[in-house]
């Protein structure tokens, strides 16, 4: 039995897919380091829009862009550390090329 779905993508591209049910279910393994890096960023934004609407100097409110864009790339970094250490792993021994393509889908989006 296939799991199928679909994801939109900023650039307005969709993304589909499917998985196998019978697969072992999505774990993130650090999950709440992830959740911390987004919960940053969201901060980080939040001031940046906070900053513009105050009409603050341009110069601080880039520096504020750039760390909401420092923790967006960490949190990407370590859900790629998860994906390949657990996913891409178990994609290898069973010789899954799918999930390996993917993978290497995700890293090109990611590091666009």
């Amino acid at each position: 039995m296939h799991e199928d779905h679909s994801h939109v993508h900023m650039d307005g591209t969709v993304h589909s897919h499917s998985h196998e049910s019978c697969c072992h279910p999505h774990v993130h393994t650090n999950k709440k380091a992830v959740i911390d890096r987004l919960s940053k960023a969201k901060g980080h934004l939040e001031s940046v829009i906070s900053m513009i609407d105050n009409d603050k100097d341009c110069a601080e409110v880039l520096i504020q862009i750039a760390a909401v864009r420092s923790a967006i790339n960490n949190a990407g970094k370590v859900l790629l550390q998860d994906h390949i250490s657990e996913c891409v792993t178990e994609a290898v021994e069973h010789h899954d090329q799918i999930k390996i393509d993917e993978l290497n889908k995700a890293i090109e989006r990611f590091i666009k």
